[in-house]
């Protein structure tokens, strides 16, 4: 007989950790405060970025393959693809390249090579790219946009299919882990075999011990107004990257009819998800600055809107999936790199309920470290 689980949060982690256990026969009730697809969650944006470069974290290296053979499982069950490949450029305009040279290493010992260009090859090949004050840059075939506010409606509407209840404007104000019960704003309990906390920048107000591990971070993302003659060529251009520890930024095309946005890199680690919501006209103009530099002809371009979300930081970035107390898990610290992840991590959850004796692995691969409790099963 199937387990009953509850998660709060109806977000890509509780919704694909909903699909998963699902998938394996137990029986599921999601909660979110607010309406489903969240508008304030931090799933819930046009797209969302998945490539392999990450520096010199070889484990989340390892987990991009993971993570697309998850999707691959979800697309399936959900009967649409919400993925376009782009391929990945990643760009250093200062001394500090070492980012890039830490990618490729990782990703030559994993046996994926990377495509180098000088300055002249990156302008003959990409010429929407402005490349003055670029030291170096290298391209990788894989890599793309995930159409995240899509995947989490079309998720929403398929899991009830499935037997899994959701519940939207449903508040969950405490949580009991060791008991694996839910206290509701209505002041009915519910009582579940096991409770998993996915609430995103909400999380330290159910579980107050998270609130010295992670932090909300209120970001700012801005959408450009694209000259009409060059729509076409963005379309096809792969994501840019920048790590810059001063100035970078990242830029996603404008695929499948979603806008071209830009986004920076750092976290502000301030702000309240539920007031600090509007962003100024200033702060998109900063956004803005950060690309503005590495676009050809840049006057030609304008803002178009801007908006905020929510990533809730690990010092760290690494991710915090963990037991709490003797029926509850916590999944949190997603550092704004997180989405990429979330069926993978779902399925990855969903054993380890099964099997307790599996939580010390998925923790310790959660934070980028060891292998994965589905590579051993």
């Amino acid at each position: 007989m199937g387990m009953n689980v509850a998660v709060v949060g109806a977000g890509i982690m509780g919704l694909s950790t909903a699909w998963a256990l699902a998938r394996r026969g137990h029986r599921v009730t999601v909660y979110d405060q607010y309406a489903v697809p969240n508008p304030l969650g931090s799933s819930v944006d046009q797209h969302r970025l998945i490539r392999h470069a990450y520096g010199a974290e070889a484990g989340y290296t390892r987990m991009v393959d993971q993570a697309y053979a998850a999707w691959d499982r979800l697309w399936a069950d959900l009967g649409a693809t919400l993925y376009v490949q782009t391929g990945t450029l990643c760009i250093a305009s200062t001394d500090d390249t070492a980012w890039l040279h830490d990618s490729a290493r990782t990703l030559a010992d994993l046996g994926r090579g990377v495509r180098w260009l000088n300055a002249s090859e990156l302008g003959r090949e990409f010429p929407l790219i402005a490349t003055d004050g670029i030291r170096e840059a290298f391209h990788l075939e894989s890599g793309g946009v995930l159409l995240a506010g899509r995947i989490v409606e079309l998720l929403a509407h398929h899991l009830p299919g499935r037997k899994v209840a959701i519940h939207p404007h449903m508040r969950v104000e405490a949580v009991d882990p060791e008991s694996g019960t839910l206290r509701l704003a209505d002041r009915s309990t519910v009582q579940a075999d096991a409770v998993v906390v996915a609430a995103g920048p909400w999380v330290s107000r159910l579980l107050p011990d998270a609130a010295a591990r992670v932090t909300p971070s209120r970001q700012v993302i801005t959408y450009l107004a694209i000259p009409d003659d060059r729509r076409a060529g963005w379309e096809r251009h792969p994501m840019v990257l920048d790590i810059d520890p001063d100035c970078g930024f990242y830029l996603v095309p404008p695929v499948a009819g979603t806008g071209m946005k830009i986004g920076d890199h750092r976290f502000t680690l301030t702000g309240d998800p539920d007031r600090d919501r509007d962003a100024g006209l200033e702060e998109a103009e900063r956004i803005w600055s950060f690309g503005r530099a590495r676009l050809a002809d840049p006057d030609r371009y304008s803002i178009a809107s801007a908006a905020t979300c929510f990533y809730t930081c690990e010092a760290e970035e690494r991710f915090i999936v963990e037991p709490v107390g003797s029926r509850g898990w916590v999944m949190t610290g997603f550092s704004g790199h997180g989405f990429k992840f979330g069926p993978v991590l779902g399925e990855a959850l969903a054993s380890a309920l099964e099997n307790p004796a599996e939580a010390p692995t998925l923790t310790s691969w959660a934070a980028g470290q060891g292998t994965s409790v589905l590579e051993k099963t």
